[in-house]
């Protein structure tokens, strides 16, 4: 009896007996891999990329420096890059990323916890993820792109180090599988240090980072859980071979249970506390410090 093309390709048999797998034998290839497949083209960051930076844009037109800091009675400097015109910085104390001033944040959306809270405006926690404090934010946050109270933040950088947060959860519950493992953890690393001491800055929210970097790292132990080196290898031996049964190892399974129950715990008393009103500042006199340093420089109030 002939066998139909799709029954090949499933990996059937030409024999009408369907051959049985032994337990702890290497099956035999189910899906043999085609050649011709169509290429797929990113198309999703590079939106993004685009729209942060238009959005930034706008926010630099509206800004019009030179207009709004020559008004009697304002001293804190020359606009940085005059020969951009409207489209100039505002002056290094004001906002030492080369970016507007946070009036002009607040208005185009930045997050701000007393209109959140008490003000009703939830949008504020959707627009701010498209704006940035600056030239150096932007370029920070898109670089991450490229690898995945009362104080004002923007920007999408709690996502990023989410997303940064989830690759080095997967990266530590699938160790196995990996062979350059100094080298991937260390580039993590240095991508996160680099957006946290960014976070320093004002407007930036470096609670933001900090919160997105564990949220994610919690998820990626639930979402991103592969199977083992032992498990991906018996595909390669020949069929037959003495192989591992178990898929998951045991640490895998304990690092998803706590980390399901940490987020959801971390998730429930945040949101509690949030639209309670709650300050953690005032249990933690020096947490604020996380956040904003202030220096000779520049100041970290709005």
């Amino acid at each position: 009896m002939a066998t139909s093309r799709a029954d090949v390709e499933k990996g059937a048999s030409s024999s009408p007996r369907k051959a049985k797998q032994e337990p702890g034998k290497v099956p035999a290839p189910l899906y043999p891999q085609h050649e011709g497949e169509r290429e797929w083209t990113p198309w999703l960051v590079p939106s993004i990329l685009v729209a942060n930076i238009t959005v930034f844009t706008i926010a630099m037109y509206y800004n019009n420096c030179p207009a709004h800091n020559a008004r009697p009675g304002r001293d804190d400097g020359q606009c940085v890059a005059r020969f951009l015109h409207r489209f100039s910085f505002q002056p290094l104390r004001q906002n030492p990323l080369l970016g507007p001033s946070s009036a002009t944040l607040v208005k185009m959306g930045a997050l701000v916890w007393d209109k959140v809270v008490h003000g009703h405006q939830g949008w504020r926690l959707f627009s701010c993820m498209w704006m940035h404090a600056g030239v150096l934010h932007l370029l920070a946050n898109m670089l991450s792109l490229l690898f995945i109270r009362s104080a004002i933040s923007v920007g999408a950088s709690g996502a990023l180090f989410g997303l940064l947060g989830a690759m080095l959860a997967e990266l530590l519950s699938n160790w196995t599988i990996y062979t350059n493992k100094v080298a991937a953890v260390t580039t993590l690393l240095f991508v996160i240090a680099v957006n946290l001491v960014l976070g320093i800055l004002p407007h930036v929210n470096n609670f933001a980072h900090i919160g997105g970097f564990l949220t994610g790292f919690l998820l990626g132990f639930v979402l991103l859980m592969r199977p083992h080196f032992g498990w991906m290898e018996r595909y390669r031996l020949p069929a037959g071979s003495p192989c591992t049964a178990r898929k998951y190892l045991p640490y895998q399974w304990a690092l998803m249970a706590a980390a399901l129950a940490l987020a959801v715990a971390g998730f429930a008393i945040g949101l509690a506390m949030v639209f309670r009103g709650a300050n953690a500042n005032s249990s933690c006199g020096w947490c604020h410090y996380l956040s904003c340093v202030p220096t000779k420089s520049w100041t970290c109030a709005n």
